[in-house]
Order: C-alpha cells, then structure tokens, then sequence
C-alpha cells in the first residue's frame, strides 16, 4: 500500500470553553457543547486570509497581523463558548453592587468583564515579561557589580526568567479542572488538523490515532518568540530598565514577524532543521496539551468539517 502524501494546510484553530474555533482560508467556525450535551457549530465573523490587504501578505508583515488579528479573533470567539457553553449564566443571588452593574450593562456585563480581565492581563503580561526580567536583573548588578555591563549575560538572564515564568505559569493553569480541559480540545484540535492533513476520513476513531503535538502551535509560536527575545536583547546595548522595556516593546513587532515565518517553515517541512526549530514549543506542548475524550474530538470534527475549502486553497504553498 502507498503511502498518502501529507498535506499541509493553512487550517487552524484554538481551544475554547468546552470547544474548539477552526479557521480556514475562506471562513472560520466554533463548535461548542452545550450543557445539554450538544455541538452547536457557528460561523464566526472576521476576514479570511484572502481578504486581508496584499501588504499584509507579504513575509514579516503577514506575521505581525496574523498575531494581532489571531488575539482579537480568539478573545471573541472565548467570549462566546463561555456563553454557548453556560459559563455566563450566574444562578447565584446577586450582591447589590453586581445587581447594579447588571441593571446598567444587562447581557453585555459579562463581555465587559472579560474584556476588562484581558486588558490588565495584557498589563500584566507586558510588567511580568518585560520590566521585571531587566528590574531584577538591574538589582542583582547593584549587589553584584561584576554583572553590570555584560549584556551578554544580561539578556540570557532575562530570556530564561520569561520561558520559566511562561512554563510555570501554563504548569499552574493545568492544575485548574476547568484549564485541563481546555487543554484537552487543544489536544483535540491538533489531532484532527493532523487527521486532515494525512488526507484520512474525519472519524473519532481514526483522529484518536494521531499525536497530540504539531509544529505549528501557537505554544510554539510563545517558545519562538522567547528564544528570539534572547537574541534581540543581546543588540540592544541599553541597561536602563524603562529605556531597554520602551526599546523591547517596539521590536516586538519584528519578533512576531520572525516567530510566524519560523512556525510557518516548521508547518510545511519535515526535516531535520525543522525538527530542531520546533523542538521547544513541541516539548512545551507536553503541559499545553492533553488527550482528548471522544466527545471532544467530535467537536473537533464538526468545526474543521465547517471550514475545510472545497479545493485545495487550504494547502500551505
């Protein structure tokens, strides 16, 4: 028997409250299970990669505004899982002061909150993974004046504090019900894009055969970056922790450009070069991805059955 050539697609997705979003090139789809116990699969609105303007398609540029529009798409569709799947729906007695913020915000109070929680996680992020790193290493070169000026040393310092506090933190998250499972419709998620990509029929029993870990994740993505943070912070010849944060957050564009055009390499190649780009975020996925039950495999199935094109425009080329 002949081996299948693999095919590798431009089909993604993201694991979400008791389902998985799947984006493809023409249109992008969630399916959720309900609390009655039943996939509800919707389209979601947003530009499909042929409708994005031609700059933002070419190499760099392509990177940095799929990592933007990725974040606001993803934050929409959590938003709304956590709906479909009953999360929003609050049967406990209100205090006074959430029964006015309900009387003021109705159904919208629960998206406000969400959006609010991702701000001042976005603020957290950016003290936790950018200022701290350079504060804490500032200090040790008060205590330790052989550390001052050795750049070198500096960055390595602040690249391993951010990919310990990254795994740490994913590691904290598994320890939550609620985050394990979200890891399992990743594991999911991976599976059946795998599944696809072998060219073999969308069953849970064949999706179930394939491994939980793919190249082109976006934990591989975070690892990517990270690594490529190292290297920036050694051109960058600033010790003034706010000049050297200030200097970083603007080259974080670039980061994102290079890490995409990296995953995307890695998405479409199987090699040794490859197997060596992707081995970080492939060993990350070990904590960022579980194995799935049957049921959320057949979310799985029923969001990438929504977005699969009819010919191969979904192929990486």
């Amino acid at each position: 028997m002949s081996k299948t050539k693999t095919k590798y697609t431009s089909i993604g997705g993201q694991a979400l409250i008791e389902g998985i979003m799947m984006r493809g090139p023409l249109k992008t789809a969630m399916a959720v299970r309900s609390p009655e116990g039943e996939i509800v699969v919707e389209d979601v609105e947003c530009k499909s990669v042929s409708q994005r303007p031609s700059i933002f398609k070419l190499p760099l540029l392509r990177g940095i505004y799929g990592f933007i529009d990725s974040m606001a798409l993803g934050s929409k569709t959590l938003m709304r899982s956590a709906e479909l799947a009953g999360e929003a729906d609050d049967e406990e007695e209100l205090t006074p002061f959430e029964q006015k913020l309900n009387d003021i915000f109705g159904e919208k109070l629960f998206n406000i909150i969400m959006t609010i929680a991702m701000v001042l996680g976005f603020g957290l992020a950016i003290l936790l993974f950018f200022v701290a790193p350079s504060a804490i290493y500032s200090g040790l070169a008060m205590l330790l004046p052989a550390l001052k000026g050795n750049i070198l040393l500096r960055s390595i310092f602040e690249g391993v504090f951010k990919i310990v506090m990254f795994i740490l933190y994913i590691f904290l998250c598994t320890r939550m019900k609620e985050m394990h499972r979200v890891f399992e419709y990743h594991g999911a998620e991976h599976k059946t894009i795998f599944c696809y990509e072998a060219k073999q029929e969308l069953t849970v029993e064949n999706v179930r055969k394939f491994k939980r870990f793919h190249p082109r994740c976006g934990t591989s993505f975070l690892i990517i970056m990270l690594i490529l943070g190292i290297v920036l912070g050694m051109c960058i010849q600033i010790e003034t922790v706010w000049l050297r944060t200030i200097i970083r957050l603007c080259c974080l564009p670039l980061v994102m450009g290079v890490g995409y055009e990296v995953i995307r390499f890695c998405g479409k190649h199987d090699n040794l070069l490859t197997k060596i780009l992707s081995a970080p975020g492939m060993w990350m996925q070990h904590i960022t991805t579980f194995e799935p039950s049957d049921d959320q495999i057949e979310c799985a199935i029923a969001a990438i059955k929504a977005v699969i094109p009819e010919n191969s425009e979904g192929e990486i080329v």
